[in-house]
């Protein structure tokens, strides 16, 4: 991966940077909506490039192994084909969804067997099986596979766990040496930092990912319900770590807050499920902070929904109509709501990267960040 490093914050590890993919260009620190399904829920393509201004959206390789299939996405020529997307796409390994699926699989060394949550159908992936699923897919950036060790877990299991990561790992490294890419263009594999909340456990796991001098490197098992601040200190920690001249991902983070606490700790690479979820339930991110649409305060409330207008849709619409949406319990509701949310993120990167430049990111962020976690 060509990845430079533009710009470094004299004040933090935050940095500004740009990485190389062949279906084009991410600045960082970046944030990349979920696309679980090959979908970025409620909003089209189209909007994601010229409104959004997506540089780089993540699909699931589970979710889209169960459904469509394989063979429906191979046919097309590729996830980007499939979707009608020709930007940088990152698969997630599947890792996520085994740790979420506790009831319904059983880890051992071999792999994973699972239930699968649509039709009760049993399925097996072990790291071999995850990188042939991401090479189906073709995404520009895949996951190695990973357990996600939960939150609370003993130590002892945090180290087992973690040390079963390691093995699948080299697993995956081999696999993909033995299996060409399928669609002309090549991926790179992004190793995963496990380890849970303790120190000696992340230490080891950040300096065996880094041996393996991979394209870059993902920071997992973290924002699983462990505190925000042991979150921080554990991401602080693995960042000194990992080597500064590749790209770092911190896995499912997070909010508008945690995100720029997160940059200041030298985190290139996000992705959540927050501004997209959220919004189909009425939360809204502003700059002026966190507006449930839903209260009977918004009611008569004509105003956009930013007064500084980030897109067209402050333009054309307002907190009273949205909310009126909303209750009345239609589509039209999660478009805007989601739309909002992704221009504010998009905006939070753009705004970083440019106080990075300017050299004063930390006074910006420690102003914005308390304003940002408020609820309107």
């Amino acid at each position: 991966m060509d990845f430079t490093i533009i710009e470094k914050d004299n004040n933090s590890k935050a940095r500004v940077s740009e990485m190389k993919t062949a279906h084009g260009k991410i600045m960082c620190p970046v944030f990349m909506p979920v696309g679980t399904l090959g979908s970025v829920k409620a909003i089209h393509q189209k909007e994601l490039e010229e409104v959004v201004h997506a540089q780089i959206i993540l699909g699931n390789a589970y979710h889209l192994y169960l459904r469509p299939g394989l063979d429906v996405i191979e046919s097309a020529g590729g996830l980007h084909k499939f979707m009608g997307w020709n930007r940088p796409l990152l698969t997630d390994s599947g890792g996520y969804q085994v740790f979420s699926l506790a009831q319904n699989r059983k880890i051992s060394d071999e792999g994973v067997s699972f239930q699968s949550h649509i039709d009760g159908s049993r399925h097996f992936i072990s790291p071999e099986k995850s990188m042939d699923i991401q090479r189906s897919l073709g995404a520009d950036i895949i996951m190695a596979f990973d357990e996600c060790t939960p939150f609370p877990a003993e130590k002892s299991y945090a180290k087992k766990s973690m040390e079963l990561t390691h093995r699948w790992l080299l697993r995956c490294e081999e696999h993909l040496g033995h299996n060409p890419v399928k669609y002309g263009f090549g991926q790179f594999l992004f190793p995963i930092v496990q380890g849970s909340v303790f120190e000696d456990l992340r230490k080891e796991s950040a300096l065996f990912v880094a041996e393996r001098e991979a394209a870059g490197n993902a920071i997992g098992g973290l924002s699983v319900g462990e505190p925000a601040e042991i979150m921080y200190e554990m991401t602080d920690l693995v960042t000194d770590l990992l080597p500064s001249s590749k790209p770092r991902y911190l896995m499912g983070v997070g909010t508008p807050e945690n995100i720029l606490e997160s940059i200041a700790r030298g985190v290139d690479m996000f992705d959540c499920v927050i501004p997209t979820r959220n919004a189909r339930h009425g939360i809204l991110y502003t700059r002026e902070g966190i507006i449930n649409i839903r209260n009977e305060k918004w009611k008569f409330d004509h105003t956009p929904l930013n007064e500084d207008p980030l897109s067209f849709i402050d333009l054309y619409y307002t907190k009273s109509y949205l909310r009126h949406l909303v209750i009345s319990g239609e589509i039209l509701a999660a478009q805007i709501a989601t739309l909002n949310n992704l221009v504010f993120y998009h905006w939070l990167m753009d705004e970083a990267r440019k106080k990075i430049m300017e050299g004063t990111f930390v006074a910006w962020k420690n102003e914005l960040a308390e304003k940002l976690s408020q609820k309107r």
